[in-house]
C-alpha cells in the first residue's frame, strides 16, 4: 500500500498549511462572482509564462498565475484562483459552491478557453470536493486519463523513442489476426483497424451527457487527437473507416 493521505486532525497541526493560507481571506473578498461581465475583459498581454510549483505566499501564487493567463479572459484566471483556495483549503465549501457555479454558468466557455492542464486541475477538484457520485466517477475516469497520457509521453520523451521505427515483422504478425499477449490478458491493440477506441468513445459520447464532468471528459478525448499524443498517432495510422472515431 502507498502513502495515505494526512487526516484532518493531522494536517490542522501542520505549519506549512497554516503559512498557505495565510492572506487568503482578503483576497478571498475580491474574489469576481459576475463571470458574464469578466469574461469580456482580459489580462494585459506580456507573454505567457507558465508557473512550475507554487509559492508558500498566496499572492504572489495568485500573481504569477495572471502571468499564465496573459491576454485571455479574466474568467480563466478567476478560475485559478478558485482553485488555489480549494487546494489551500480556506472555506473550502464556500469557493468549492463559487466553482460549481462557474462551472453550470459557464461551461461552453471554459470548455472551450481553458487549457488541458486546467481542465485537469478543474476535474481533480470535482474529485476532491463534489457529492455527487456520478461527478466523481467521471472526473476520477478524465484523470486517469489524461495522468496515464503523460506519463506515457513523458517516458516517450526520456527514452527518444519517438525516433523508433515500426518493427515490420511485428506489425505483419498483427496484421495476420496473431493475438500477441503484453500483460495479464492484455493483447496488443491493432493499429490500422481496431473497434476499441471508437467504442470507448461512444461510452464517452454517452457519459458526456450527464453531468459537466463527463463534459469535460470528451472535451479531453476530443483534445487527445489532436496534440501528439498515443491518440493522435493511432488516429494517423488508421485505414478502417467504420471504426473511426474522430
Amino acid at each position: 500500500m502507498g502513502r495515505r493521505d494526512k487526516n484532518k486532525f493531522e494536517k490542522w497541526f501542520s505549519l506549512t498549511r497554516h503559512q498557505r493560507r495565510r492572506g487568503a481571506k482578503y483576497l478571498s473578498k475580491h474574489i469576481n462572482v459576475d463571470f458574464k461581465h469578466q469574461k469580456k475583459q482580459f489580462i494585459v498581454d506580456n507573454g505567457i509564462i507558465y508557473t512550475y510549483g507554487s509559492p508558500k505566499n498566496i499572492e504572489e501564487h495568485f500573481n504569477a498565475l495572471k502571468n499564465e493567463f496573459s491576454g485571455q479572459s479574466k474568467l480563466c484566471h478567476t478560475h485559478a484562483k478558485l482553485i488555489v483556495l480549494i487546494r489551500r483549503e480556506f472555506e473550502t465549501k464556500k469557493h468549492f459552491t463559487i466553482f460549481e457555479n462557474l462551472w453550470h454558468e459557464e461551461t461552453k466557455f471554459l470548455l472551450k478557453n481553458l487549457n488541458t492542464r486546467w481542465l485537469l486541475s478543474a476535474i481533480n477538484t470535482f474529485t476532491d470536493c463534489s457529492n455527487n457520485d456520478a461527478i466523481i466517477g467521471l472526473s476520477v475516469a478524465c484523470s486517469c486519463l489524461l495522468i496515464t497520457i503523460e506519463i506515457q509521453e513523458s517516458e516517450r520523451f526520456i527514452i527518444n523513442s519517438q525516433n523508433n521505427k515500426d518493427d515490420k515483422e511485428k506489425t505483419d504478425r498483427l496484421n495476420n489476426e496473431e493475438r500477441i499477449m503484453l500483460f495479464d490478458g492484455i493483447s496488443t491493440f491493432k493499429f490500422g483497424t481496431s473497434d476499441t477506441i471508437r467504442n470507448m468513445r461512444w461510452r464517452i459520447d454517452k457519459a458526456a451527457k450527464i453531468n459537466v464532468a463527463g463534459k469535460i471528459l470528451l472535451e479531453v478525448f476530443k483534445r487527445l487527437q489532436k496534440f501528439d499524443t498515443i491518440y493522435k498517432r493511432a488516429k494517423n495510422r488508421h485505414t478502417r473507416d467504420k471504426t473511426g472515431w474522430w
